[in-house]
């Protein structure tokens, strides 16, 4: 009786101090240091409480192009719908880090929503964005994707993009000859 007593006491604490540090990096997301505001969320994309979401949807406007990135991925790791539609204008972002973050974390999210809006960067200039565009259109499955995907194969040049654009259309169509 003594050891189970102890035993959820010890339960207690460590979901309290769970609350004490999911609050603490929720405070920290509206640091003045742009350290604090990284770490707080990146730590907030590993701790799967939807809490969470929130504050890291504010922080798609943060005004380091680091920290919005970092919150655009943590958001993918957190897999909670309401980042839908606050994710997608990042895709048309004017840094190519936060579009990369954007697409990877639509693309985990698995929302039909981001098929249209992810086709664009296929066409992106830096070659991490058409690949990230690439493996999060083959996540989602969208056979909407299949003749664009298909189509910026034969356009691109650099081998990374066409693995991915294969491995998406792979995903996609289920058939092996890409």
């Amino acid at each position: 009786m003594e050891m189970e007593r102890s035993v959820k006491r010890l339960m207690e604490d460590k979901e309290k101090r769970r609350e004490e540090y999911i609050g603490k990096y929720i405070e920290q997301l509206s640091d003045e240091s742009t350290p604090y505001r990284l770490r707080a969320a990146e730590a907030l994309g590993g701790c799967a409480d939807p809490r969470a979401v929130e504050p890291l949807i504010a922080a798609l406007a943060d005004r380091e192009n680091e920290v919005r990135w970092v919150a655009a991925q943590a958001l993918g790791k957190l897999r909670d719908a309401r980042a839908i539609e606050p994710l997608l204008p990042l895709l048309a972002d004017r840094d190519r880090w936060v579009r990369r973050g954007a697409a990877w974390s639509l693309g985990e999210l698995g929302d039909q929503r981001a098929v249209e809006p992810l086709l664009p960067l296929l066409a992106d200039k830096k070659k991490d964005v058409r690949a990230a565009a690439a493996d999060a259109l083959g996540k989602l499955h969208d056979p909407r994707a299949g003749g664009a995907l298909s189509t910026t194969l034969e356009e691109e040049d650099e081998p990374e993009v066409r693995t991915a654009i294969r491995r998406a259309l792979r995903e996609i169509t289920g058939e092996a000859e890409f």
